[in-house]
């Protein structure tokens, strides 16, 4: 059963009259939400073309950005096996990864002088003379001939050795690679994990299994008498050479404090400030209007900004970086405390003005525990914040470990200790973000449902 309710042309009339927001609605009201749409949809083709995305991608060193996320997660070790009178003499980098007398398992040497390096077995290998490198690859050898000017491909090889103009370079996948050249072999191995993360060459502990260093922790006999082997561990461990622990750890500790004592300051300065930029509570225009207008040029000028300048007056440390912190904060949370200071209930002050207090006493009974609350959490919000802004400033000279942080990159080959750090930056900023959390929900209090 079906029925049908017709409008007559007054009753239409008198509706329309009555609510002509329904039934004559504007053009952004029927088609905005499309018209937004397309203007993004535009705006986006145009930074794609303005921008050249297409050709950057198209000339992005893909194959380079692979292996840097490989060297967050794994290591290579990194010999020369330079060419000299007839043998083959292995040359290492500085970053030590094994002892000067390690019997190294992938790395051997060979009755002629040679040396033959292991790729995954014996199927995927190079045995290498001065004369001759024999690249092995699922079994099969593939000879490269090496002169005086230039080390040649064979003829018949497949697209894992390629010549590159004088040098021929072999591909073995996540296992590494290697550059054959006229004076040395430039291999690189890869290996998961990060190498002597615990503890370097030197230690007395390197080489050591997890159980075996657990029964030296518990109950083995003391390595130095001087010493338990439990403090034996942690020093070795600081002390690494190659990972630096105590001084990142030193520049990361340097960092927290930035963002602490910067943050501090600002909150400090701001809040007596935020009552001058208050109308309400400083009845003043010129004293209002220059107070904000102090308020967005220090919040105006980009906190990095501020770190730049300060470290070319003061120079590289934290000083500069505290500073950056204190001015932007002072700006920020000024502005932040000035508005909330504006929006408080005046009724409170007119009570304890009633009561023939002073103007200050009014501000502190009649106005501060009303905002105390929303100052103390947006002072812990902009700590949180800082605590990631500290690293980013560090790297400009400002002390912490953004500076530890950038040399790391800045050497191309260090991208392991790259992960190690911005890991501890995550885990820092982590609890730093729970312990402000649980903190402005005890000042603010938990909305329950």
């Amino acid at each position: 059963m079906s029925s049908s309710f017709v409008l007559n042309a007054g009753e239409r009339e008198r509706l329309t009259s009555a609510h002509p927001e329904v039934f004559k609605r504007s053009f952004m009201q029927r088609y905005g939400l499309l018209t937004g749409i397309t203007v993004v949809f535009a705006y986006l083709v145009a930074c794609f073309f303005f921008f050249n995305v297409g050709p950057t991608f198209m000339q992005g060193r893909w194959d380079r950005a692979s292996t840097y996320i490989q060297d967050w997660y794994s290591w290579r070790a990194q010999p020369r096996l330079r060419f000299d009178d007839g043998k083959v003499v292995p040359q290492w980098s500085s970053r030590g990864q094994y002892p000067a007398d390690a019997n190294i398992s992938w790395l051997q040497p060979m009755a002629n002088g040679g040396y033959s390096v292991s790729y995954g077995g014996e199927n995927n290998r190079l045995d290498i003379t001065p004369t001759q490198v024999d690249v092995f690859i699922d079994g099969k050898s593939y000879p490269v001939s090496i002169n005086d000017d230039t080390a040649q491909v064979p003829s018949d090889a497949p697209a894992a050795i390629q010549q590159d103009g004088s040098k021929v370079i072999v591909h073995y996948g996540f296992a590494g690679q290697a550059e054959i050249r006229t004076s040395q072999v430039y291999v690189q191995r890869r290996f998961l994990g990060w190498a002597n993360f615990w503890f370097d060459t030197r230690s007395e502990f390197w080489g050591k299994g997890y159980g075996e260093l657990a029964a030296l922790a518990l109950w083995g006999e003391r390595l130095d008498p001087a010493r338990s082997n439990i403090s034996h561990m942690v020093d070795d461990f600081l002390e690494n050479g190659v990972w630096q622990h105590a001084d990142i750890l030193s520049k990361l500790m340097q960092t927290l404090v930035m963002a602490f004592v910067g943050t501090l300051f600002g909150t400090v300065v701001a809040l007596p400030l935020a009552f001058i930029a208050a109308r309400n509570i400083t009845a003043n225009k010129a004293a209002n209007w220059g107070m904000k207008r102090l308020f967005d040029f220090l919040r105006s000028i980009d906190m990095l900004i501020w770190a730049l300048f300060f470290t070319r007056s003061f120079g590289p440390g934290p000083i500069p970086g505290i500073a950056a912190i204190f001015f932007t904060d002072t700006g920020a949370l000024g502005k932040v405390y000035a508005e909330a200071l504006e929006n408080v209930d005046d009724k409170q002050r007119e009570g304890v003005k009633s009561v023939g207090a002073s103007p200050l006493t009014v501000n502190r009974f009649g106005v501060l525990p009303q905002v105390l609350p929303v100052f103390i959490s947006q002072s812990l919000y902009f700590w949180e914040s800082n605590t990631r802004s500290a690293t980013i400033i560090g790297a400009v000279g400002a002390g912490g470990i953004g500076l530890k942080l950038l040399e790391a990159m800045g050497t191309n080959a260090d991208w392991d200790k790259v992960a190690y750090m911005v890991l501890l930056i995550l885990m820092v900023v982590f609890v730093f973000d729970n312990i402000s959390n649980a903190l402005r929900s005890r000042l603010i209090g938990k909305q329950h449902h």
